[in-house]
Formats: C-alpha cells, structure tokens, sequence
C-alpha cells in the first residue's frame, strides 16, 4: 500500500463519526468519486488503510486523491438519497452510472374532448395521461392492439368541440365504416359513452382487468335476457380477449396486489437487476439493467441506487417492495422485505431468473463477437477465486488411471486461454511404481513432465491442477520440490466428492459458487484429463489383452499363428491337435517346436 499524503492522514484524523457523503477531487479539483458512509471516519479511512485486490481499480484512485470533502446528515439513509442526487448532478469518473441513452415508450391519453390513446416517447407537459414508461416496445404495442380491439376509439386529430360537430364541419372516415370508430366527429357517439371506454381503458392501463371483467359480465347477462344477442357477443369478445390478456400475464398467484419486485446477480464485472411491476399477480412491467462496476461495489449498494433510479424513471408510487436481498429502507411510506416462501418468493425466484438470463445472453454476444475477450474474463474470475500473482494463461491437469493395478498410465492435458491445447496433451506410462500407487504414481508423472519442461527451457504453465484431493496434491508437490519449483508455480487439486479445491499446506478445502465459470473451467480441465488417461489406459489394456501365447514360442512366425488360429480357433484346440495335423499345417520342424513348448508348459504346472 503506497504511503499516504501528509495532508491527507492529518484530515483523516479529524473526520466526524457521523453518517454523510464524502466526496473526492484530483489535483485539478476535478470530482473522482462520490460515496455514502454510515461512519464517515471509518468509511473514508479504510481507503486508505487496507490494501484493495480489484485489480488497481481502487488503488489508482486513491493514489490520485488530493482533496476530500464531506457532508454530515442525520442517518444512511439520507445520506444514500444526498449520495444519488450528487452521482446524477456531478457524474464522478470512479462512480457506477444509472442513466442509460434510450427513451421509452409510453401510452398516452391524450388531454382533450373525445381522448385519444397512442404511443408516445417524449412527455408533453399538457395535462395528458401517460402510462408507462415500457422496456418493451412488444409489450407496448400488444397492449394498444388489445385496447383497439375492445374499443372503437378515434384516431383522427380533429378538435371535436361541441361547436365544430354542431357546425357538421367532419365528415367520418373509413375507420367509422369498418366499425373502428362510432363516429363522435358527427355526433353519432355521446361524449358519455366515450368517457366509458375510456374509463375503463385507464383501468387496463393501470393492470386492474378485474374491476371491468365483472361490470362486462352484468353488462353481457342483462343483453342475453333482453334477447339482444347481438351486443352480448360483443361484449364476449372482449371479455375472451381481456381474460386471455391477464392468463398470459399471471405469474404466480392473483393475491398479489401492486408489488415491486427487484434482484440482483452480480458477476466480478458487472451488476445484473430485473424489475417487475405486479398488479393482481400480474407482471404488467418488465425491466433489465445491467451496472458496470467500477471500484469495490457491493450487490447492496448497486441494487440500492438502482431501485432509486428505477422508481423515479417509471414513476412507480407502489408501497410494498420484494428484494432477493436486505438494504436499508430510504422511503418511511414504503414497506421493504425479502420473502422467504410462498408466492411472493416464487416472483423473486423469476425475477432473478430474468437477471440470469441477461448475464448470460451479455457473455454468449461476448463469445462471438471477441472471444479473447470472453477467454480473458474467465481467467481473470479463475485468477481471482484462486488467488493467484499471474493471469493462469496456461493451466496443466494431471490424472491417474488404472484398474487394480493394471495397466497404470497417466495423462496431462493443457489449456491455453481457456481452451483445450490438444496437440500439447501428454501420455505417461508408469515406469518406476509397482501396483496401485496413485499417489507415487502422480510424484512420477509430475516429476517427468516438469524435469523434461526445465531441461528443454519451456514456459511452464502459471497453474497446475491435479485430479484428486491432499494426498495427490502433497505427491504432487514432492515432485516440484526435487526440480526446486514449489512456489514458482501455482498448484491446486480437486476433490471430485463436493469439488472442492485444495491449496498447499492448507488442510481445509475452497468450495467455489457451483454456478461460477471458474469452477466450470477447472471441472473442464478434470474432465479432460480423465477422458485422455482413461482413452489411454483402454488402449494399453487392448494390446495387452491382444497378447498370445503363441507371441512367446520362438520359431512360430506372424504367418504361422495366424494359420494356426484359422484352422483350430483357440488354444486350446491347439493344444488337443494330433502331430499328424500339425505337421500337414506348419512343416516337421514347427511342430515338434510347438508340441514341446506345450508339453514343458504342462511339466512346470
């Protein structure tokens, strides 16, 4: 950690305990970063007391700290609203940014006699109604079709004033004809039933389909009993389309009234949020953002300023929000849990699923258009879990095969940037350990395989990891001792039981998330590994079991065996064969040699 500025550790000293923001400035008084603290001294010293392992990130800032300024409220959580308002109005190069470019549709119920309803991207400050704003254009525009579909709404941009339809100034167009439209412009529908659709427009706009389903069901009765048929079907319709409109956006349960749903998946890079608005158990809103990190956010923090920014860009006014994590609740009004069963927690299972998803969709874009990119994000991952000096460019893994004793070989296989190095893989058979010695075994072929690197002047790999768990991996470092290499290059072994991840001189084990790429790399190389030895200690054991008696009698040629066993099929039969059978086959000579070697066979047993 690099000696802290004079200046700085005399401010440091004077810093008050209290929650507040701190901000800090480089030399040319412009702003770095901006932060929140529940205890400013501790928070703000810690920079400057501790080493940070993001990679520089943080230590470069500190390093270009000159000034710091802070100021003093009443708890964290108006320190966390005073810390968003200041990261918006100064945008800090080290803090994470929540503004994103895109502007989002809206449904707007435009202010005025006989309202329309459109999409729109820019508000009009006129007094109009707007809904939204929504992620999906999609989810948008399947909306205004339904809207369409149960109402005849106008679409014209006529001023129908009771003046102008008076004066008979318009004239309806094709929409009235094809019964889109009930032709307010000439006064053939009241400004009363129009108000109707519309109110109960702003009911679906709002998610509440149930508070017009029931209404439309009265409605339809009393039209049968009339025997108007005709207007009963019609309000069929629209209830088969509002009812099929609500089953494909019911999530889990219909009891779930106007919630808020957020989570958080974060990888080293990056921090991945999903909102969901529900109304009657509904997702009626959708949202995905990704935060990139910058120094050492914590999921907390990001989901925290996330939820502020969310709430303010869609307007949401609800009172109840579900989280897959605790924060410190900023609105007294507004009621914050993390549900641990039940529907709710079936939402947020969802809702995290959708931030999964985005990683993932980010990582497979990555992969195809820069795979070294991709390659080199994994590594760092395996560089960071592992907790290694170098990036694990080449990584080298080591497994044993053999079947009670027989047989045993070993392989070695190598991964170059994450990806396999065939032409680099390696066999060993066993030579100096006599019966199922794995541990002896893996001393062996890591001894040969790093002796043989050292004595050519190859790069050696900057992580080896073996298949197995102390006791292969305390083999494996007595083979790097003798070639004076232990701490020079960076050794693992895995454990296949619950795949945990050994280190030397370490007796209790690492378990990595089962989810994280690294492990994935790592169960890749181990899995390799063993397709390669086993593949190899198969084809031993096929020559092996190839093998005949008759390779051992000397005199009986290639030519000649291959007579032998297409005439009498086995040993066995070969054995039984009369002289005279031989001799008519081989000659004289080849089969004296071959009745003797049996008969001495039979002598020694």
């Amino acid at each position: 950690m690099p000696k802290t500025k004079e200046h700085i550790a005399q401010f440091l000293k004077t810093l008050p305990t209290s929650a507040g923001v701190y901000q800090y400035f480089d030399k040319e008084d412009v702003i770095l970063y901006v932060g929140k603290a529940k205890n400013l001294k501790r928070r703000v010293s810690s920079y400057f007391h501790k080493e940070h392992s993001d990679y520089g990130k943080t230590r470069v800032l500190v390093t270009k700290i000159e000034r710091i300024e802070y100021i003093v409220v009443d708890s964290e959580v108006d320190a966390l609203l005073l810390e968003n308002n200041l990261i918006k109005k100064l945008q800090p190069r080290y803090n994470v940014m929540l503004k994103d470019d895109k502007t989002y549709p809206w449904i707007c119920i435009k202010k005025e006699r006989f309202p329309r309803v459109f999409s729109i991207r820019n508000l009009v400050k006129d007094g109009s109604e707007y809904f939204g704003p929504y992620s999906s254009s999609r989810a948008m525009k399947v909306l205004l079709e339904l809207i369409k579909q149960l109402y005849p709404l106008r679409s014209c941009s006529f001023n129908l004033s009771e003046e102008n339809i008076d004066k008979g100034k318009f004239k309806v167009c094709l929409d009235y004809h094809i019964k889109k439209c009930l032709g307010a412009c000439e006064g053939y529908q009241t400004e009363e039933d129009y108000d109707t659709s519309i109110s109960e427009i702003r009911s679906i706009l709002k998610g509440n389909t149930r508070t017009i389903i029931q209404p439309l069901k009265e409605q339809m009765q009393e039209f049968a009993a009339n025997l108007e048929f005709e207007k009963a079907h019609e309000i069929k319709e629209k209830l088969d389309a509002l009812e099929n409109y609500q089953s494909k956006s019911t999530v889990v349960s219909p009891t779930v009234h106007n919630v808020d749903v957020y989570t958080i998946f974060s990888d080293t890079d990056s921090g991945y949020i999903n909102y969901f608005k529900i109304i009657n158990g509904a997702i009626i809103q959708s949202h995905n953002l990704e935060i990139k990190k910058k120094l050492e956010e914590e999921d907390v923090d990001l989901l925290t300023m996330a939820i502020i920014e969310i709430r303010e860009k869609f307007h949401s006014t609800t009172k109840e929000i579900i989280l897959n994590i605790e924060i410190i609740n900023p609105w007294e009004e507004v009621r914050i849990h993390v549900p641990q069963r039940g529907d709710k927690k079936a939402l947020i299972d969802l809702s995290l699923r959708n931030a999964h998803y985005m990683r993932l969709e980010k990582l497979k874009k990555i992969q195809i258009v820069d795979p070294e990119r991709h390659s080199k994000r994994i590594l760092e991952q395996v560089q960071k879990d592992l907790r290694l000096t170098e990036l694990p460019i080449q990584i080298e893994c080591f497994d044993n095969s053999n079947i009670q004793g027989t047989n045993p070989a070993s392989a070695c296989v190598v991964f170059k940037n994450a990806k396999p190095s065939k032409k680099d893989y390696r066999h060993f058979n066993i030579k100096t350990v006599e019966g199922p010695d794995d541990f002896a075994s893996m001393e062996e072929v890591v001894y040969r395989r790093y002796k043989r690197l050292k004595e050519e002047n190859e790069p050696f790999p900057q992580l080896i990891i073996i298949d197995g768990g102390k006791g292969q991996l305390s083999s494996s470092l007595k083979a790097l001792d003798k070639l004076e290499l232990r701490g020079k290059i960076a050794i693992v072994g895995i454990a296949k039981r619950l795949e945990e991840i050994y280190f030397p001189g370490d007796s209790v084990p690492l378990y990595i998330d089962k989810r994280s790429e690294s492990l994935k790399l790592i169960q890749h190389l181990r899995n390799e590994a063993h397709r390669f030895s086993l593949a190899h200690h198969r084809n031993l054991r096929s020559k092996s079991g190839l093998h005949s008696e008759l390779d051992d009698i000397t005199g009986i040629g290639p030519k000649s065996k291959v007579d032998l066993l297409k005439k009498f099929k086995s040993i066995k039969r070969i054995k039984e064969a009369t002289v005279t059978e031989l001799t008519e086959l081989l000659g004289m000579s080849k089969a004296q040699k071959l009745i003797s070697y049996f008969k001495d066979g039979e002598n020694k047993d």
